[in-house]
């Protein structure tokens, strides 16, 4: 019967050890996880992800919108020849592999590109500045306003207070 107490005992010491290092390990977890999650849940990250989602759609736009409408306007102005089509072919000098081309076209598409996206964002920006400058002084003209009755009523009352004390200095006469 000891080899199986002493069997039972062992077991039941590496159980106690497989014990102490799972809550070890579930202490850990935890720790990891809520940071994880404070993280996930700034607004900072939630904003970024939104950007990230209505920039590709807003590429998505400026896209077409250079492609479908400035390009073909602009393509005409220049004699009707498509940008993207702009390329130089560099001869091969080996055998049997193909010339290589340095597609300049895609790089003013590009530029156009970025300069578009650019001057939406420019008018963007301003309109927001724009529209917090005019909440502001709104806001201070609010606040003036206040400050101004807040003043009449005050002079008002200290009108009325001398009256009062006026006539409390004529009865006691």
């Amino acid at each position: 019967m000891s080899k199986l107490e002493d069997a039972k005992s062992k077991l039941k010491e590496v159980g106690e050890k497989q014990a102490d290092f799972n809550n070890k390990l579930k202490k850990k977890e935890p720790k990891v996880l809520k940071e994880f999650k404070e993280f996930i849940n700034r607004g900072s990250v939630m904003d970024l992800a939104v950007g990230i989602i209505i920039g590709g759609a807003f590429t998505a736009i400026v896209t077409s919108l250079v492609n479908d409408v400035v390009m073909p306007v602009v393509s005409m102005l220049i004699g009707g020849f498509d940008f993207s089509a702009l390329k130089v072919t560099i001869p091969a000098y080996i055998p049997g592999v193909e010339p290589a081309t340095i597609n300049y076209g895609n790089f003013i598409q590009a530029v156009v590109n970025f300069l578009i996206i650019g001057f939406v964002i420019f008018l963007m920006v301003r309109s927001l500045n724009k529209m917090r400058e005019r909440a502001e002084r709104l806001a201070k003209k609010n606040e003036d306003k206040k400050e101004e009755e807040a003043k009449e009523t005050e002079d008002e009352q200290t009108a009325l207070l001398k009256e009062i004390r006026d006539l409390l200095k004529k009865n006691k006469k």
